[in-house]
């Protein structure tokens, strides 16, 4: 699942940045971490929901972060249409 975005060249990493394109509606699939803050996840999940964009859940913040790329745990991410 992870490497659908691992892959992509078009994603966005961060919860303030996925709401935003969420809200662009930018967003083709998005990823939530399970061990996120409920708050972060609540709106997430409640923003893709509106959306009609589907929501792929991670396990952990730690593998999420790794297959953006990035050096820090992720709550969230994206990969953009």
């Amino acid at each position: 699942m992870l490497d659908k975005l691992s892959a992509s060249s078009k994603r966005v990493v961060g919860t303030r940045r996925l709401m935003k394109a969420i809200a662009a509606g930018q967003v083709q699939e998005a990823y939530l971490a399970m061990d996120a803050d409920l708050f972060i996840f609540r709106q997430v999940n409640e923003a893709c929901k509106n959306a009609g964009v589907p929501v792929n859940q991670v396990n952990t913040m730690k593998a999420l972060g790794e297959a953006c790329h990035v050096q820090v745990p992720t709550a969230s991410a994206g990969i953009l249409k």
